[in-house]
């Protein structure tokens, strides 16, 4: 009897599988002749779904612009509003996927406009990750609501902001002005996305469009100007500075500077620009525990930049609030390389204000090594 009920789930699950690669690949006839046959109830094979993905055949037929499956599921009953393992209902996937004439179709046949998937993304949202502004449109004209968040506090604006889209942010203002007014549950602005990505057109028309303040911090103290540097898009940050005066020395909740931001993430084209042409001292410490540029380049073992920054002038020997130079951070995470090009640039093996040198910090031979050589 067993045996029996295995073969026979597993039959069950060889139609619909057979079913849904038909309804992918809009092979109509062999769905129909699939439909008509006597080996199951046709709602078993319009209820089927992939077991990994909880993707049935609505869901394929919609992400795969399969409009003529569309209408034969629709007109068998199918289900429009049942979702799959993400949360997706078929007009999500028309949506993300571009193909107008199936989100024509699924909203003249009554598909809700604005489910929500997983993170409570609606189609409006995932339409606003694409280019497509037809798809866009005509979901707005069919009353989705722009200014639903999802999980993180984004809503469409912020999305299309991300992907720096001028044409769809500019669409979106002239439907709903004061869409730009919005902020994720971190504090982030559409202008800190937009900044953070390098979306240049996208930034210049927020600050053409949008009233929000240009120097916003975020819940951390990030502004849309660190954002940029950290990022290395420069041309961004100087339309921030240029154009609106932002201030290059204003510090986040640690007490960093876009220097310091810069410098952590080894980005040698923001530092170069803060420093040869905003005049920023690359040596200012913190605010909070006093380390220079060159303490957290050291601390992300970005070597290079440690040699930008003693070329653009820092002090090999600074020291933050402990006493500590960039190569007692250094030693500390046994980092040769920048062991290796702080020592042949200059620096002491000198004590911090607990008496430790970089050199007792080692624990590695072939690192200690370097410190006999210097």
């Amino acid at each position: 009897m067993v045996n029996c009920r295995l073969e026979l789930c597993s039959e069950m699950q060889k139609l619909g599988e057979n079913f849904a690669s038909a309804a992918q690949k809009g092979d109509l006839k062999s769905m129909q002749h699939q439909l008509s046959s006597l080996q199951c109830e046709p709602k078993d094979l319009l209820e089927y779904s992939r077991p990994r993905s909880g993707d049935r055949p609505v869901h394929l037929a919609a992400r795969h612009s399969q409009l003529e499956v569309l209408e034969l599921l629709t007109a068998a009953g199918v289900d429009l509003e049942v979702a799959n393992f993400d949360g997706k209902r078929a007009l999500h996937e028309a949506a993300i996927s571009g193909h107008f004439s199936c989100l024509e179709f699924l909203l003249s046949s009554g598909a809700l406009v604005d489910p929500l998937k997983r993170a409570d993304w609606t189609p409006l949202h995932l339409a606003c990750t694409k280019a497509d502004i037809t798809i866009i449109q005509r979901l707005i004209q069919h009353g989705a609501n722009p200014k639903l968040r999802n999980k993180d506090g984004w809503n469409a604006f912020h999305i299309a902001s991300r992907e720096g889209h001028a044409e769809i942010l500019s669409y979106l203002l002239d439907q709903y002005p004061d869409l730009w007014d919005t902020v994720s549950k971190n504090g982030r602005t559409p202008l800190h996305t937009a900044a953070l990505h390098g979306k240049i057109g996208a930034v210049k028309l927020l600050l053409t469009r949008a009233e929000t303040p240009v120097d916003r911090a975020d819940t951390c103290g990030s502004t849309p100007l660190m954002d940029a540097l950290r990022d290395g898009f420069v041309d961004v940050a100087k339309l921030l500075v240029d154009q609106q005066g932002v201030d290059v020395h204003k510090c986040d909740v640690l007490g960093r500077s876009a220097v310091h931001l810069s410098s952590q993430a080894g980005c040698k084209p923001s530092v170069i620009f803060l420093v040869n042409q905003q005049h920023v001292n690359v040596d200012v410490p913190t605010l909070t525990g006093g380390h220079t540029a060159l303490h957290l380049a050291s601390k992300e073992g970005h070597f290079e930049m440690i040699e930008l920054l003693l070329s653009l002038g820092a002090d090999i020997n600074a020291t933050d609030d402990k006493g500590r130079t960039a190569l007692h951070i250094a030693a500390g995470i046994q980092h040769k390389l920048c062991i290796e090009t702080l020592l042949r640039l200059g620096a002491v093996n000198c004590p911090d204000k607990s008496g430790q040198t970089p050199s007792q910090l080692i624990t590695k031979p072939d690192i200690l090594q370097l410190f006999d050589v210097s």
